[in-house]
C-alpha cells in the first residue's frame, strides 16, 4: 500500500490512517472495525506510544497481536539537535534504517508554544537549485510518507519532553527535496499530518512547496487539496529563471503561471509564490515587467526570503534599501508581499546544512542556503 512500506518489507504505521488500517489488515484476513482503527492509529500516530498494551480501552487480544506482529511502528534516530538561541529554531537530524540522514526544523511562532514544523520529502534532491545547500547533495531517494509522519512525530514527541504544553500547529514541505517529484507519498504524509487520528494537523495549515513542476501541479488542482501551495518563482524573466532553478528550462513561466490559474480557479484567492531575494540579480524593472505581463489577472502574494552568501560565486543579499525598494514597486502594482524569516543561520541551521556538514566528512562541499521555514514578517 502506498507510503507504509518500510525496508524490513513491513507496512508502518506511521502511513496509516484509519481506512487504510482497516484495509490492510481485512487484506491479511484480519477485521477491524471503523471505531478500532481509529483508536489504533490514535493511539501509535497521535499519541506517540509503541505497544497497544497501554491503551486505554484495550482491543480485542486477536487484533492486538495482529496488529503488533504486522505493523512496524518505531520511529527515526535522532542524529544531532541544535538549537539557535537568537530566534529558537530548533533544528533536528534523523537517521534513516539505511543509513540515509534528512532534516526537520522546529519554527516558533508568535504565540508562545505554538510551532510550525518543516519537513523533507526526499534524501536530497535533482532539482539543483543554484542558491540551495541541499541541491549540492544530489537526489538519494525519496521518503516514504511514513518515514515523513516519522520525522513529525520524533519532533512533536521531542517538544513534549522540553515544553508539556507546546503543540505542532502546522507543517509546511520546505526541506530537503521537492515535494513535487514525490507526489503521491508527500500527499499521503499531508494527508495523515491531518487526520485526526493522526498528526491533527488542520489542512489549511499545511503548507506544500515546489520549484513548479507543472503536470504535478496540475494534478493537485484536478484533485482538489486543500493544503496550501507555494510555488517557487524567484525570477520571472525566462532565462534568468532557468539559470537560477534548472528545472524551470523544462517548463515556461507561462506554463507555471497557467496552471496556477487552475490552482487559483479551484481555491480562490491570491497565489503565493516564493522569490529568494538575491542583490543585483532579481528585482529590477525587468522582474516587475515580467511580473506584470505574466501574472496579468492573477491575484499574487510574494513570500521574499533573503539569500544567504556562499562561497562559489559571491551572491549577497539583497540591502536593505533593495528590498525596500522592490517590495514598493511590488505593492504599487497590487502584488501583496510577506518576507520569510532565515532561520537557524547561526547554528548551521539552514536548510541542508546539518546533514552537508555530516555529508562533507564522505567528500560532499556545503553551502549556505536560506532555510525556507514559514515565519511571515511584515515587508
Amino acid at each position: 500500500m502506498l507510503g507504509e512500506e518500510t525496508t524490513s518489507g513491513r507496512p508502518h504505521l506511521f502511513g496509516l490512517r484509519p481506512p487504510d488500517l482497516v484495509a490492510a489488515l481485512a487484506a491479511r484476513g484480519v477485521e477491524c472495525t471503523d471505531a478500532e482503527s481509529r483508536r489504533i492509529c490514535a493511539h501509535f500516530v497521535s499519541h506517540g506510544q509503541t505497544s497497544l498494551r497501554t491503551l486505554r480501552r484495550p482491543v480485542r487480544r486477536p487484533l492486538r497481536e495482529a496488529v503488533e506482529a504486522i505493523f512496524e511502528r518505531e520511529g527515526l534516530t535522532l542524529v544531532e539537535r541544535v538549537r539557535d538561541d537568537d530566534d529558537g529554531f530548533v533544528k533536528y537530524l534523523f537517521r534513516h534504517a539505511d543509513g540515509a540522514l534528512t532534516e526537520a526544523v522546529r519554527i516558533p511562532l508568535e504565540r508562545a508554544g505554538r510551532y510550525t514544523l518543516c519537513l523533507s520529502s526526499q534524501v536530497g534532491c535533482a532539482m539543483r537549485c543554484g542558491f540551495c545547500a541541499t541541491g549540492a547533495l544530489g537526489l538519494r531517494r525519496n521518503l516514504r510518507a511514513w518515514e515523513i509522519v516519522a520525522a513529525f512525530a520524533g519532533v512533536r514527541d521531542d517538544l513534549a519532553r522540553e515544553h508539556p504544553e507546546g503543540r505542532i500547529h502546522g507543517a509546511v514541505f520546505m526541506g530537503q527535496g521537492e515535494p513535487f517529484h514525490n507526489y503521491d507519498e508527500v500527499v499521503r504524509a499531508a494527508q495523515v499530518l491531518s487526520d485526526p487520528c493522526g498528526g491533527r494537523i488542520t489542512q489549511e495549515a499545511i503548507t506544500i512547496s515546489t520549484v513548479g513542476l507543472v503536470p504535478q501541479i496540475r494534478r493537485y488542482a484536478a484533485e482538489g487539496h486543500v493544503f496550501r501551495l507555494i510555488v517557487s518563482m524567484t525570477s520571472a524573466v525566462a532565462e534568468r529563471r532557468s539559470t537560477l532553478l534548472p528545472v524551470a528550462g523544462r517548463f515556461a513561466v507561462a506554463e507555471v503561471v497557467d496552471a496556477l490559474r487552475a490552482v487559483q480557479a479551484r481555491h480562490g484567492g491570491r497565489v503565493t509564490v516564493a522569490w529568494v531575494l538575491m542583490g543585483g540579480v532579481n528585482h529590477g524593472e525587468d522582474e516587475l515587467e515580467a511580473l506584470r505581463t505574466q501574472f496579468e489577472g492573477v491575484p499574487l502574494r510574494i513570500n521574499l526570503i533573503d539569500v544567504n552568501r556562499w562561497a562559489e560565486d559571491g551572491t549577497r543579499r539583497a540591502t536593505d534599501e533593495e528590498r525596500h525598494d522592490f517590495v514598493g514597486r511590488l505593492h504599487a502594482m497590487g502584488i501583496a508581499t510577506q518576507r520569510r524569516y532565515s532561520g537557524g543561520r547561526n547554528k548551521h541551521a539552514a536548510c541542508g546544512m546539518l546533514a552537508a556538514r555530516h555529508e562533507e566528512q564522505m567528500g560532499a562541499v556545503p553551502r549556505e542556503a536560506p532555510f525556507q521555514g514559514l515565519v511571515e514578517l511584515d515587508a
